[in-house]
């Protein structure tokens, strides 16, 4: 399907890829993975034809198309929604348009000329073209009366969907996609994860999403050490036995038979466990060359996120009675009830996500309440992440001096203390005296999460805390989590992260609380609850 050929890129000293050689064959779906700056979107801008590398050739093969997620949300702003994403076939739709600018001028000199691009359009499937655009929206969230809209009237969310049905559009041979479930909800993430899950044609996807990675890929493509390799199986595969290895490796004294037969042992569970999942039906071929040989320890950087408590909390947490909130007199939650005790971990959920930062603000008395109150049980304390963490960096104080704002003793106050803080988020040797107003979005995160570890608090409240994390930060914060003896409220576009942490779902409506112990998963799939959304979110109070 595609190939890549020597392929080198190379920035100043700096080697990103270094004599690529690889293929990516029909039917698969590859997720590519790699560390932050390891070059995952420069790869796929160079095979969408975006970007040159420095030496070295990609082939697609003769007559097939590729389609490619656009990231430029701006760029279609001044065409309709429907003809957006029929452009997403741009052949058909140059077709279609010679047609239409014929037909304006029509005379018997170009009637010839029309029969010949109507048979054209007709292979093409050109006809339904509009009537597919429109059913490909429906699906993802775009109701029929946008349909003739401009772009440029929509709100980014919307945008985003659009686009997405604009790259899936005419079942594409090849189908490039950079973090595609950003700014998705968990019902059009659902969607896009069946619908790839069932898709013949190759998938080349870069995302953080580790349950959108393990429910649609064959595949994991990872880049490391300048090289691209393929390994069989989905992310969780892909991450088990690259840890598996590494502690092979570490012990040197085991036999290498003793060896052969852990791996083989585990590649038998994982294939007992694939074959009873939703992608084993669709996807047949995802287990059938896993190899022991082929598993390799990776290079990755694990951050060592570990959350300790100063003390134990007692049984009650927290109280809160009638809680409402707006924003220009918009009511964003209503009457919220609820009673948080020992051992609680929380998603925290809405289809507003204006509602879930509104009720975090209002329990760490940043924003006042409409009306209700709230109250903490007396043995708490708390630590909060914000979805906005910028005034926290708003100066220019090295990271340990940043981070020693909130030492409670002299010992925390010592710099081998504070650095070694920041070391287990990665930030060691001269990275520690970096300027804290020029992190990145992730660095920033990372600081954080140091800050979070050295309050102890036996109470977590993380808004969106899978923002700008790299995979590598985002599975160790999610052991951390499942791990932590406190208390967690948590609101999260992660699945994996709602499904692995929670053992309660809250969710917080213009007319309402819903509250069940339950996984994420079960509660998403519950009818009862699914009628019970519906009537919570569409009433008017």
């Amino acid at each position: 399907m595609l190939s890549v050929n020597n392929l080198s890129v190379q920035f100043g000293k700096r080697i990103l890829f270094d004599e690529v050689n690889t293929q990516f064959v029909q039917g698969n779906c590859y997720g590519i993975i790699g560390a932050n700056g390891a070059g995952k979107s420069t790869f796929l801008k160079i095979i969408a034809g975006k970007q040159e590398p420095t030496s070295g050739s990609v082939h697609l093969e003769p007559g097939k198309r590729m389609s490619v997620l656009e990231q430029n949300h701006n760029a279609y702003d001044e065409y309709p929604v429907l003809e957006t994403v029929v452009r997403g076939n741009q052949e058909l739709f140059a077709i279609k348009s010679e047609i239409d600018k014929l037909y304006e001028d029509y005379s018997d000199e170009n009637a010839e000329k029309i029969g010949e691009l109507q048979v054209a359009f007709e292979e093409m499937n050109g006809w339904n073209a509009d009537s597919d655009a429109a059913a490909l929206l429906s699906n993802l969230g775009i109701n029929e009366s946008l349909h003739y809209n401009l772009m440029g009237d929509l709100d980014g969310k919307q945008k985003v969907r659009v686009l997405l049905a604009q790259a899936l559009f005419g079942n594409p041979d090849l189908l490039i996609m950079d973090e595609p479930t950003n700014d998705l909800d968990y019902e059009t993430i659902t969607w896009l994860e069946n619908f790839l899950a069932n898709y013949d044609n190759c998938v080349i996807v870069v995302s953080h999403d580790r349950h959108f990675l393990d429910a649609v890929c064959t595949h994991i493509s990872d880049i490391d050490f300048g090289k691209i390799t393929h390994y069989s199986g989905n992310y969780t595969f892909w991450y088990e036995s690259s840890q598996l290895a590494a502690r092979q490796r570490a012990q040197q004294n085991k036999k290498a038979e003793d060896k052969k037969k852990e791996l083989e042992e585990f590649i038998r569970r994982f294939s007992a466990n694939v074959a009873k999942s939703k992608q084993a039906t669709s996807r047949k071929k995802m287990i059938e060359k896993l190899n022991v040989d082929a598993i390799k320890p990776s290079s990755r950087r694990y951050p060592a996120i570990i959350f300790e408590r100063e003390r134990e909390a007692g049984d009650q947490i927290l109280n809160i009675e009638g809680l409402t909130a707006s924003l220009d007199g918009e009511i964003l939650f209503r009457n919220v009830d609820l009673n948080l005790a020992k051992g609680d971990k929380v998603v925290v959920f809405s289809r507003d996500s204006r509602a879930t930062t509104a009720f975090y603000e209002i329990l760490n008395d940043n924003q006042k309440a409409d009306s209700g109150s709230f109250q903490w049980g007396v043995t708490t304390t708390q630590s909060y992440l914000p979805l906005d963490n910028e005034h926290f960096f708003q100066n220019d104080m090295s990271l340990v001096d940043w981070l020693r704002q909130w030492a409670k003793t002299e010992e925390e106050r010592e710099e081998v203390y504070i650095r070694g803080f920041l070391g287990k988020m990665l930030f060691s040797g001269e990275e520690a005296l970096k300027k804290s107003n020029v992190l990145s979005g992730g660095e920033k995160v990372r600081c954080m999460l140091s800050r979070m570890m050295m309050i102890r608090a036996n109470v977590l409240m993380l808004d969106e805390p899978t923002n700008h994390l790299d995979l590598e930060s985002i599975t160790a914060f999610n052991n951390s989590l499942k791990n932590f003896k406190g208390t967690v409220l948590l609101t999260t576009h992660d699945h994996e992260f709602a499904q692995t942490v929670a053992n309660r779902v809250v969710e917080i409506t213009p007319n309402g609380v819903i509250d069940r112990y339950t996984t994420f998963d079960e509660y998403m799939n519950d009818k009862k609850v699914k009628e019970l959304r519906e009537k919570m979110y569409s009433v008017v109070v």
